[in-house]
């Protein structure tokens, strides 16, 4: 896989790499290395000559030694071969999957320790570079600091609802990529951190040592297979791999807008959408050409766009989608037809962004769940029970709990009942005692209240500098007319709006 690809770094809108400021990796100090350690989870690897919880007990002994280890390594631009040996533990992608399937997992990289703890040093140092020189593709959500699916989502969806309100539909596409970090090209990967990142001398010849000389092995229960050479790919888990994903793919931003198109990735999951009126045409035959570009791009990258799972949804009011003349999407020779509800990053979108399905399959979830605490409640000790709760619960009433903002009112009593229905469960009273006073005593805030505080605590954050650029644009000051010196007070612009069902839930 060293054949060069059509499109490299300099497709990208970037700096060039004269104009960059250089990344040196400079050395560590121990308090540093010491921090790392503790911050880092006590899981420990079969590579791992003591356990990691040991390791952690022993940190003011052993980080002496360790900050020298990783201090040589950024000094000679050298990784130590027994740093590069991965343990891939295959992992189902849902529970649910058949576990014959092998497509089914998902290849999880186990590294040793010590080599976390290098990983952690440098890509520390080279996402300070990255942010420094406005390096990261501004759409990219995946692996960075105040990013997150949900504020992928929140973007996504306030872009699909504004846009209905003015009275076009959207058309909404999702994108899969087989194996993405497994076919990363390390001969493209380093022209692109030299090239467009601006690497060179020993940061780069430290990347070209990560990259080169890998192993790994399976490892399924008690069997073992033999170690393999690695010749492609970034590992998926660690620290660095993700990071050099998204670095790779970074021209493919510049490939999508210069379609004009709007686009939104966390690391390998891509979703583009476009306008279809007021000439549902011209808008095809743009996503057409977009889609054979990306695949171009793909191929050339040695990545794998599979067509066949592409799904594509058309969201916009319920009289914008029924008149719309869009029934499908023909993409690489394939016909793709609309899909009444499609799985964005967990959350299931519908064509009007009621989020019905998404709430009836939550709902379906979460009682499963309850059952089953119900029936170990008895032998659980109450903060033991609140455990279980959070993270079956509440973590699921949580999550994207942003994008509810303005559903229906039955929807929000919905996901009351399962709050309602898991605190009788933990604090173990009947089902007709009135719920309002259990919620006070756990402290827990009702699900309305919990959809306002989220969006209240993004907005906070969008104000403060805390938040993606993407969400911080979205909201305006608003001027004020009379200047005072008591007057502290931050007002925001609300922007004119025509519909309720749309315009009024967007961020």
């Amino acid at each position: 896989m060293s054949s060069s690809p059509s499109l490299l770094p300099s497709d990208a809108n970037t700096l060039s790499a004269s104009v960059l400021s250089p990344l040196n990796l400079a050395e560590v100090h121990e308090s540093h290395v010491e921090e790392i350690i503790r911050k880092m989870k006590p899981c420990t690897c079969t590579l791992d000559p003591i356990p990691t919880a040991l390791l952690k007990l022993h940190i003011p002994t052993l980080s002496p030694l360790i900050t020298k280890i990783v201090n040589l390594s950024l000094q000679s631009g050298c990784v130590s071969p027994a740093l590069k040996v991965a343990v891939i533990r295959p992992l189902l992608k849902k529970p649910t999957l058949d576990p014959e399937v092998l497509a089914n997992y998902r290849p999880i990289s186990n590294l040793a320790f010590l080599s976390k703890v290098l990983e952690k040093v440098v890509a520390s140092q080279l996402q300070d570079h990255l942010k420094h020189n406005n390096l990261f593709e501004k759409f990219q959500s995946g692996f960075r600091s105040a990013h997150s699916t949900e504020t992928a989502l929140l973007r996504v969806t306030n872009d699909l609802l504004m846009t209905a309100d003015a009275g076009s539909p959207s058309l909404l596409i999702l994108l899969d990529l087989t194996a993405a970090f497994d076919t990363v090209d390390h001969t493209i990967l380093l022209e692109r951190l030299h090239t467009t990142i601006g690497l060179s001398g020993s940061a780069l010849k430290w990347f070209q040592s990560y990259l080169s000389g890998r192993t790994e092995y399976v490892s399924l229960g008690r069997c073992n297979s033999r170690q393999l050479p690695v010749f492609c790919g970034v590992p998926q888990g660690p620290v660095l791999g993700p990071i050099l994903f998204i670095i790779y793919m970074l021209p493919l931003g510049c490939v999508v807008s210069r379609h004009g198109m709007s686009f939104h990735c966390y690391a390998d999951d891509t979703q583009l959408y476009i306008k279809t009126a007021p000439n549902p045409s011209a808008a095809m035959s743009c996503l057409t050409a977009c889609l054979g570009e990306i695949k171009a791009w793909m191929r050339n990258n040695f990545l794998q766009l599979n067509s066949s799972k592409t799904e594509a949804l058309l969201v916009g009011t319920p009289h914008q989608v029924q008149s719309s003349s869009i029934t499908h999407l023909t993409f690489d020779s394939q016909v793709i037809p609309l899909s009444t509800t499609v799985t964005n990053l967990v959350v299931r979108f519908d064509p009007h962004l009621t989020f019905n399905d998404h709430i009836k399959h939550l709902c379906k979830i979460s009682f499963d769940h309850l059952k089953n605490i119900a029936k170990l409640r008895p032998t659980l000790t109450l903060p033991d029970a609140e455990k279980l709760v959070h993270a079956f619960i509440s973590s699921r009433l949580d999550y994207c709990n942003s994008l509810f903002t303005g559903i229906t009112g039955r929807n929000i009593q919905k996901l009351q009942y399962i709050q309602n229905s898991a605190a009788r469960i933990l604090m173990r009273v009947r089902k007709y005692n009135h719920i309002t006073p259990i919620l006070h005593s756990l402290h827990w805030l009702p699900v309305s209240s919990r959809v306002d505080y989220k969006v209240l605590l993004l907005t906070h954050q969008c104000i403060n500098g805390h938040a993606p650029p993407y969400l911080q644009e979205l909201i305006t000051p608003q001027a004020s007319t009379r200047p005072l010196r008591s007057n502290n007070s931050l007002s925001l612009q609300i922007p004119n709006t025509r519909l309720r069902t749309m315009g009024d839930r967007a961020f």
